[in-house]
């Protein structure tokens, strides 16, 4: 059956479109007519305005276009939004917003106090690789698909796990916790480790997990999370009764799919990720190369000095 029986609000989420573009506005309202009002603001760069739409557009595409429909057929889909979601959109998003909005939103005690906890890199690890894990454990997954308040905080909380994963790698706050040089490398390695039994459970599991994916009346009441209760009513009559309408993916396949794309996709955006923290890494290096010499000199003659 094609997805068009399920409408117009159920394919293009207009309402969360409408959202995302007045955050847009707010946005630019901020950092451009209103910035002077604020102490310590500077200009809005070409970089951070294209970080920033580009996250909004990526968003809009994951969670209300087509996409976020099809991620609720089809669990190869969902992996894919998580991949992109979490490992794309997060890293984005911290880097399209300006340090000094950062700033302004760090005077906050109680978010500053969460923020230089949570990011600290090995609980910031340890929260991102549990989060994940967990949200993709199959009597979670299920229930949180089944309640569209429980879906949208667990969400919430997987991508505010991501953010904080991301913040000591992307940020450039001077203050906050950061990894430095060549340990970003282990850091991104450590956490493609951490996620890596979930992806292989899903991977090489021999029998489908999720019943939201394959029993029909729970997958009926997942959908209810992006389409319309009225369309859903207006459609008991087509005899609908679960994915496999939709496609000719056994659950399995499409199971280990789902997981074998989300392993692909995190290893593809992660080596291009090493090869940025790398180039920069070589890059300071050979600027500051004079610098570095001189340091070690120095440690080299107080080691000598102290004999």
């Amino acid at each position: 059956m094609p997805l068009s029986i399920f409408g117009f609000r159920a394919l293009w989420s207009p309402y969360y479109a409408l959202a995302l573009l007045a955050v847009v506005v707010l946005y630019f309202l901020i950092t451009v007519k209103w910035r002077h009002k604020f102490e310590n603001s500077t200009a809005l760069t070409k970089k951070e305005a294209s970080f920033f739409l580009l996250g909004m557009a990526l968003l809009y595409i994951l969670k209300g276009s087509p996409v976020d429909l099809l991620g609720h057929i089809l669990f190869t889909v969902h992996m894919v939004q998580m991949a992109f979601l979490l490992l794309l959109v997060a890293p984005i998003f911290i880097m399209g917003i300006p340090n000094w909005i950062w700033e302004k939103i760090f005077e906050v005690k109680i978010i500053d106090k969460i923020f230089r906890f949570f990011t600290k890199p090995l609980i910031a690890l340890l929260m991102f690789g549990l989060a994940f894990s967990a949200y993709h454990y199959p009597m979670i997954l299920d229930e949180v698909k089944l309640s569209l308040i429980g879906h949208a905080l667990f969400t919430t909380v997987v991508f505010m796990s991501a953010i904080f994963y991301w913040w000591p790698v992307v940020n450039t706050l001077e203050d906050q916790p950061k990894v430095h040089g060549l340990k970003k490398i282990g850091y991104v390695i450590l956490s493609a480790i951490l996620i890596t039994p979930a992806c292989t459970l899903i991977i090489f599991a021999d029998t489908p997990m999720y019943a939201t994916y394959t029993d029909g009346e729970a997958w009926l009441q997942a959908m209810a999370l992006c389409v319309p209760s009225g369309t859903l009513a207006g459609l008991s009559g087509l005899g609908i009764s679960g994915p496999e309408m939709f496609t000719d993916m056994s659950p399995l396949y499409d199971q280990q799919l789902g997981g074998i794309l989300m392993k692909v996709s995190q290893e593809l955006i992660y080596v291009f990720v090493i090869g940025k923290i790398f180039y920069s890494w070589a890059n300071d290096e050979r600027k500051n190369a004079d610098e570095i010499t001189r340091q070690e000199l120095l440690k080299h003659q107080a080691l000598h000095s102290n004999r």
